[in-house]
């Protein structure tokens, strides 16, 4: 599998692709983590923030090994590894013969639409440009089908996820009149009789198979619909003019260098030296202060936004046709500004399947916060924020305040928090913690009605919740309010939306937030651990 090539490959190496450096970048600052580190590949520099004391010299291999153990296996674990995963899929058809003689792509054209595509920004591109569209349902078949085929259904670890995974493959993707079941016909009939033997290693195939078959019609149909859409794009965008320039140029040439898509630069791995920071190593201090001057410019943001409103959700109905129901008036004018709550990770979602909702910032703006603050531009940082809107805080700022944001960021991160809390044996934390992402979910369906399948999924959620967590039996352990659960559980039955959502998860975050403040002091002693050296 994949995942175990990747995880087994040194570092160094992987370092060495550049799509590899762009997906692996994004992960490392999401704000979940407390030490995010930046890899700029041009000159082969490391940029810690927060950064060590002065007293600290750290080294490159001891960096690297820190990654390995304590990134990089959640790095696998992760949507943005699917992401990557499916990116490397794209651009290998995309320089291959076949796409040449299928598409009769130039050289020129397919250097273009690499530039296009290629890491994080270039597939929250293409998802967005799929989105609302049957090449948007391909995708999430296609991600969530990777994801479920890298798990042991044997092994009791990856079994709940493996049969959750399954079942939402079916309520949603593998559901008559779906575009993954028209395109794949001969398919699912085998797969509706492999239901009934029973048969793992026959599901196995006839999913890997569909899976081919979608990821085929991805790469033949959807990928030349989105290289048109760039070079229109490019034309009209000033900014891109340079861009086009040097296509239109390639395109006169008889050959045009083939990218190879590894770094070529030879250079010696460094680590960029601290700035004079004194005081003991704390990512928590570190992340209350950024949140500070985010939440200035934040403030003034919000006096220019619009008022939040909630669409008419689509349901299906008859032969495919949809039909528009709102949600009562009473209901949206309890609703909180969308202001006060994080949305849905870039590339987060159970399974990996959300599209990505925003590009990630560059080294600059993550290095240099405060001096782009000083200097007026950071409202530039807030709104190319990749992961999750900020949250409106509070004075004074605290964990609590921000723990939303690095919570919508989880899902994106393979779950740290999550396996901290079960390293730590609290059963009670971990479900409350799942409760919220659960929530988050189900909110990301009814808020976004024109996302692919968000009807059969606010449905298939909003029943798991209440089978999982709003059980009577189960209502009397969980550390909450009862009545909020209860009227959560009361709209939820039938897929209804409630501002308890809200509540629900602010009172979940009033619990948690003490443990994910262990959980950076834990972070931060590991990094510790591996990279502090005392000058003599």
């Amino acid at each position: 599998p994949l995942v175990a090539t990747i995880a087994s490959t040194d570092m160094g190496l992987l370092l060495r692709d550049d799509v590899f450096v762009d997906f692996f970048n994004t992960f490392l600052n999401l704000p979940v983590f407390g030490q995010t580190p930046i890899y700029i590949s041009s000159t082969g520099q490391w940029n810690l923030w927060p950064e060590l004391p002065s007293h600290v010299d750290p080294s490159p291999p001891a960096l690297l090994a820190w990654l390995e153990k304590h990134r990089l296996p959640h790095f696998c674990k992760s949507s943005l590894f699917l992401h990557l995963v499916l990116c490397q899929k794209l651009l290998g058809f995309i320089r291959s013969e076949e796409a040449a003689k299928l598409l009769n792509w130039q050289s020129a054209d397919r250097w273009l639409l690499e530039k296009c595509i290629s890491g994080s920004q270039g597939m929250w591109h293409f998802r967005t440009f799929i989105r609302g569209m049957a090449g948007e349902e391909l995708t999430n078949f296609w991600l969530t089908t990777e994801r479920l085929l890298e798990l042991d259904e044997s092994d009791e670890r990856q079994r709940e996820l493996y049969l959750s995974l399954l079942h939402r493959l079916k309520a949603t993707h593998l559901r008559e009149g779906s575009s993954v079941i028209t395109l794949c016909r001969t398919i699912t009939g085998s797969l509706l009789k492999a239901r009934h033997i029973q048969s793992i290693s026959t599901r196995r195939e006839i999913l890997s198979k569909m899976q081919e078959q979608v990821l085929f019609m991805i790469q033949s149909y959807w990928l030349p619909k989105f290289f048109i859409h760039c070079k229109m794009g490019i034309k009209e965008e000033k900014l891109c003019w340079p861009l086009l320039q040097e296509y239109q140029e390639r395109l006169l040439w008889a050959s045009s260098e083939e990218p190879s898509g590894f770094s070529e630069n030879l250079f010696m791995m460094h680590i960029r030296k601290s700035q004079g920071l004194s005081g003991p190593y704390c990512s928590k201090k570190a992340k209350v202060e950024i949140w500070a001057l985010i939440r200035e410019v934040r403030d003034i943001q919000e006096m220019k936004m619009p008022s939040f409103q909630v669409q008419p959700e689509r349901q299906p109905g008859p032969a495919g046709s949809t039909k528009e129901s709102s949600l009562g008036k009473d209901v949206l004018e309890s609703i909180p500004q969308q202001s006060e709550h994080p949305a849905n990770p870039a590339f987060g979602g159970k399974g990996g399947t959300t599209s990505p909702k925003r590009p990630r910032p560059n080294a600059e703006q993550v290095l240099h916060l405060k001096d782009l603050c000083k200097e007026k531009v950071l409202s530039n940082l807030c709104s190319s924020a990749p992961i999750a809107q900020l949250p409106s805080l509070e004075k004074p700022i605290k964990t609590l305040g921000f723990l939303p944001w690095a919570l919508s960021a989880e899902t994106c991160a393979g779950w740290p928090f999550r396996d901290f809390l079960k390293c730590q044996d609290r059963p009670m934390e971990t479900l409350l913690l799942d409760l919220w992402h659960d929530l988050e979910e189900f909110l990301s369906a009814v808020l976004d009605p024109s996302r692919e399948n968000s009807f059969f999924l606010r449905h298939l959620t909003g029943e798991k919740i209440c089978k999982t967590y709003l059980e009577e039996g189960t209502i009397q352990q969980l550390p909450l309010e009862t009545r909020t659960l209860r009227r959560l559980r009361n709209h939820l039955m039938s897929g209804e939306f409630s501002p308890w959502v809200f509540r629900a998860q602010e009172e979940i975050c009033k619990v948690l937030y003490c443990f994910y403040e262990e959980f950076l002091a834990y972070d931060d002693r590991m990094f510790l651990q591996f990279m502090v050296r005392v000058r003599h």
